[in-house]
C-alpha cells in the first residue's frame, strides 16, 4: 500500500534528518516506527502525510508512493481525500470545540461524504467514552480522551492508511493499553497503520513489523517483537540494555 523509497529530507536546506530511508506498509498491515526523540520518525511522518513544507522541510532525494501513486509533493488536504489521514504527535484536538464538532471537522476531506453518520457511529463505538462526551469542549477532556478523538477525528477521513505520531505521549500505562486494543480492532476492520511510538507496550500490541530509525537512518527492520528482544535495538530504541525478560512477557 504504501512504499518509501530512498527517502533524503533536509530542513531549511541545510540540516540533514533523514537519509536514504525505505520502507513498505503493506494493505491491511500494521508497522512500526522505533527510534529515540530525534530519530526522524515525525520528519518521516510529515513527508507522507504531505505536512513537511509547512515546517521548512524538502525532500531532496527518493519518493513515497501510496497505491502505487508518488504522494511526495501532494497537497496534505488531496492526501487526505486520497485515503491517508493522520492523527498528530500532542493530540492537536481544537479544544475550544466540542467533541461532535471536532469529529465533523475531522470529515471534511472524506472520499464519501454521504457516509459521515455511519462512521461517526463507528467511532464511538470504537470509543464508547466520546458518546458520552459528544457535547463536552474537547479541551476539559483527560489527555488520554483527547488521544482517542484524536484518532477518532482522523478515521472521520475515512482513511485506509492512519498514521499515528506518538499516541502514548504522556498517557498513563492502562489507558496506552486501551488504545492498542483499539488499534487491533481498527486494523480488523480494513485500515492499515503506520506508527510512530516510544511505547514498547504499542510497538508489540498494535504491529508486525517494524523499522528501527537512528540519527536519520534506517538501522534495522524485522518482526516488531524480534527488534524488541534484540540488545542492539533496546539499546537505541530504548536507551538501555536491560530489560529483556519484560519486553518478553508483553
Amino acid at each position: 500500500m504504501l512504499e518509501v523509497r530512498g527517502l533524503t529530507i533536509r530542513y531549511g536546506g541545510v540540516v540533514l534528518a533523514l537519509e536514504d530511508v525505505s520502507l513498505e506498509v503493506p494493505s491491511g498491515g500494521a508497522v512500526a516506527l522505533l527510534g529515540a526523540n530525534g530519530a526522524g520518525k515525525t520528519t518521516l511522518l510529515r513527508a507522507i502525510g504531505g505536512l513537511l513544507g509547512y515546517h521548512r522541510g524538502t525532500v531532496v532525494a527518493g519518493d513515497v508512493l501510496f497505491e502505487g501513486r508518488s504522494i511526495v509533493r501532494t497537497d496534505a488536504a488531496k492526501i487526505v481525500a486520497g485515503g491517508i489521514a493522520q492523527a498528530l504527535e500532542g493530540r492537536r484536538v481544537f479544544a475550544d470545540l466540542t467533541v461532535a464538532e471536532n469529529l465533523h471537522l475531522g470529515a471534511f476531506a472524506a472520499g464519501q461524504r454521504s457516509r459521515e453518520s455511519v462512521v461517526r457511529d463507528e467511532c464511538l463505538d470504537l470509543f464508547p467514552r466520546l458518546r458520552e462526551r459528544l457535547d463536552q469542549r474537547a479541551g476539559l477532556m483527560s489527555g488520554g480522551e483527547q488521544q482517542m478523538l484524536a484518532i477518532a477525528r482522523a478515521l472521520m477521513a475515512q482513511p485506509r492508511l492512519l498514521l499515528l505520531d506518538e499516541p502514548s505521549l504522556g498517557l498513563a500505562p492502562i489507558v496506552v493499553a486501551e488504545i492498542a486494543e483499539r488499534l487491533g480492532a481498527i486494523r480488523a476492520a480494513g485500515t492499515s497503520i503506520l506508527l510512530a511510538d516510544q511505547s514498547t507496550t504499542l510497538a508489540l500490541h498494535a504491529t508486525e513489523d517494524a523499522y528501527l530509525l537512528e540519527s536519520g537512518r534506517l538501522r534495522a527492520s524485522g518482526p516488531s517483537r524480534e527488534l524488541l528482544l534484540d540488545d542492539a535495538v533496546r539499546a537505541s530504541y530504548l536507551g538501555t540494555e536491560s530489560g529483556h525478560e519484560a519486553v518478553a512477557q508483553l
